[in-house]
């Protein structure tokens, strides 16, 4: 794999660096006085047939009227009927004695539907949408008549044309409303962060054995004193290193693929973003397994065939191939089942793993510059891109706000377990990879000089990248679900660390410049050899 492959493969993955919040969130902009406000809350509407439970609808709540009860049990079952007139912009001749009234969008405004409800008996008032997305209701600025004691919720056009259905066909249709609270952490961000963690843990262990093994076999040539050393940083070795240009071109690319996404984000598209993450995943999933199994079938691993177009290729890498196609072809195909999110978490680690064994950062400095950009590349298009765009990019990519869809699939997730509302946690592949090269690096650094986890730099980094996506999601959940850029936290503790730590043990300058102890050189061996 070429040093451009890599650089596009690892651009597409830094596309999803961030951790997207709730659909529906608290819009500080909507004028805020007493009687209205309330925050934007879902409401679930769940209807009964003559006694039957029947289809579940979801709303969002007003910013005026009475709050919505959060507890099932405390939520009466009461009778629905449509307003007469339709708009509720006069008042009702229907006589209620505290049933849910539905009116229409349109003609008036919001809180006077609401007031005529209330003056015809109305215990609650459900608005249908004219369009199929919700809509936040709010209160005018002139507004003054305010004391609305129902509460209301709007529900989309296609609920409006359900519940009409409903009671023309049967004699009695009920409903209950209530806003049940997301929980303050749920299970899934806690998973969701051992897997962040054990995915670097992996690929940092990988790549420090393999560059171990790399100085291991460099050491004996030295004592053989052969007079050509292959250099163990070219093509021919599988890693690629990233100096400081390419770590600058990395996300100057990637903030042009990200603007391309945005663009151009539709089906069609989002399914050419499949392809090619199934072929990144298979490939990845392809050369952890044969590392793996390598070790078993030693022989089979060894012994290579030449097939056309490709090369020299394993018996092991052959055997192991048509299961990775097969398992990648099998989730792309049933994606959009319950338990797709494993297959696309299985693909996304072993894709990451491999990146990080591939793509090596060859001292701090070009770690700093990295970091540093994605850092700015993260804050910038997760809260400057809203003043450019009036939307938050990077959020909107990574929901797939614009495709209908689930999102870009470079994301490792796991389903909400205790959330009664759903969905999925998230995290982009560049939240894990990105700090994983500096993990990488910390690593061999530290196998490389014989140190030990407490005078090494590999674990107190990986503490400091712990506690930095612990606070993502703290913040996240302090900031009403509003997207955050993770790179905002992760970076200042893990780069933060590995700097300040360096500096204090005296080691800032062969981390900075080298990234790597100087080998002791034998005398019968030409020094500029063992400085190559």
């Amino acid at each position: 794999m070429d040093s451009l492959r890599i650089l596009l493969l690892s651009a597409s993955i830094l596309l999803s660096t961030v951790l997207a919040g709730d659909i529906v969130h608290q819009d500080d902009l909507a004028p805020k006085k007493p009687g209205c406000e309330n925050d934007f809350v879902l409401v679930k509407v769940q209807t009964w047939i003559d006694g039957n439970e029947e289809v579940e609808f979801v709303g969002v709540g007003a910013r005026f009227g009475r709050r919505i009860v959060s507890k099932e049990k405390n939520a009466n079952q009461t009778r629905l009927f449509f307003a007469n007139p339709r708009d509720s912009c006069s008042p009702l001749k229907n006589k209620l004695s505290g049933d849910v009234v539905i009116v229409e969008r349109g003609n008036c405004k919001f809180t006077a539907k609401a007031n005529h409800a209330e003056a015809a008996g109305a215990s609650a008032l459900l608005i249908i949408n004219n369009q199929k997305e919700l809509y936040k209701m709010v209160c005018e600025p002139d507004e003054t008549d305010l004391d609305i004691q129902i509460p209301v919720v709007m529900l989309p056009q296609d609920a409006g044309a359900t519940l009409q259905l409903m009671l023309a066909n049967s004699s009695k249709v009920s409903a209950q409303l209530y806003s049940p609270r997301r929980p303050a952490v749920d299970v899934a961000e806690v998973f969701l962060w051992l897997m962040a963690i054990g995915t670097i843990l992996c690929a940092s262990y990988w790549s420090a054995w393999s560059a171990r093994e790399a100085a291991i076999e460099y050491d004996k040539l030295l004592k053989d004193a052969i007079d050509e050393i292959p250099d163990t940083n070219d093509g021919g070795s599988g890693v690629v290193e990233i100096n400081t240009l390419s770590a600058i071109f990395f996300v100057v690319l990637a903030s042009g693929f990200l603007v391309i996404l945005y663009k151009l984000m539709s089906n069609w598209f989002l399914e050419l973003l499949v392809v090619v993450f199934c072929i990144g995943g298979v490939e990845g999933l392809q050369t952890c397994l044969v590392a793996l199994l390598s070790r078993w079938f030693r022989r089979a691993g060894d012994t290579y065939v030449k097939v056309p177009f490709l090369g020299p290729i394993s018996y092991l890498t052959l055997a192991v191939s048509p299961f990775c196609i097969v398992f990648a072809v099998l989730w792309a195909v049933y994606r959009d089942r319950s338990i797709a999110w494993i297959g696309q978490d299985v693909l996304g680690i072993a894709l990451i793993i491999t990146v990080l064994q591939i793509v090596h950062v060859p001292n701090l400095k070009v770690g700093t510059v990295l970091l540093s950009c994605a850092f700015l590349y993260d804050i910038f298009w997760v809260f400057v891109s809203k003043k450019l765009f009036h939307e938050s990019v990077m959020i909107v990519v990574a929901r797939g706000d614009k495709s209908g869809e689930d999102g870009i699939p470079m994301l490792l997730k796991i389903p909400r377990m205790f959330d009664p509302w759903g969905g999925y946690s998230i995290i982009g592949f560049g939240d894990i990879l990105l700090p994983g090269l500096l993990l990488a690096f910390a690593l061999r650094y530290d196998w490389l000089a014989n140190k030990t986890l407490r005078t090494g730099y590999f674990i107190w980094a990986m503490v400091a990248y712990g506690l930095g996506l612990l606070i993502t999601y703290v913040a996240l959940n302090l900031m009403d679900g509003h997207g955050q850029p993770a790179l905002l936290y992760i970076v200042p503790f893990t780069l933060g660390t590995m700097l300040t730590l360096a500096r204090k043990r005296n080691d800032i300058w062969i981390l900075w410049t080298r990234g790597e102890p100087e080998r002791a050189c034998p005398h019968h061996v030409r020094l500029e050899q063992c400085s190559d």
